[in-house]
């Protein structure tokens, strides 16, 4: 979060209506925390380094249809580590995806937290939980 606004992204290469609005997120690896999982997901999807301000909690989303498993999601409130002014909107992406699938192009940017009804596939579910921002 950054002056009152998630970080969001789109991905380029597949339609709006098939990936949604997201926030960066991932898999944890072995031998990870989730609060180190986090950070390093943010930086490898947005390009932004971040620090875990509070565990907001988990929540567990079933993914059917698309596939036939139910996720267990770690949720944060984190800030921006050494970048006062960040741009409204750039691009980024994984080159080599950790989980070895094909590169990935997504357009980040900012939206205001009131406006987190736009996530998709239940990432919204601890908006509730953000509290005034921490520096």
């Amino acid at each position: 979060m950054h002056e009152g606004r998630l970080l969001v992204f789109t991905h380029d290469d597949v339609p709006l209506d098939v990936t949604g609005v997201q926030v960066p997120a991932g898999t944890i690896e072995p031998d990870e925390s989730p609060e180190a999982a986090v950070v390093r997901e943010v930086f490898e999807e947005t390009g932004c380094a971040v620090r875990v301000v509070s565990a907001l909690g988990i929540e567990r989303y079933d993914v059917w249809p698309s596939k036939s498993e139910v996720h267990e999601r770690h949720f944060f409130q984190l800030a921006l580590v050494d970048l006062d002014d960040p741009p409204e909107r750039w691009g980024a992406g994984e080159e080599a995806p950790s989980d070895g699938g094909v590169a990935q192009q997504r357009t980040c940017y900012w939206v205001p937290l009131d406006q987190g009804h736009v996530l998709c596939a239940g990432f919204g579910a601890r908006l509730g939980e953000i509290v005034p921002e921490v520096r």
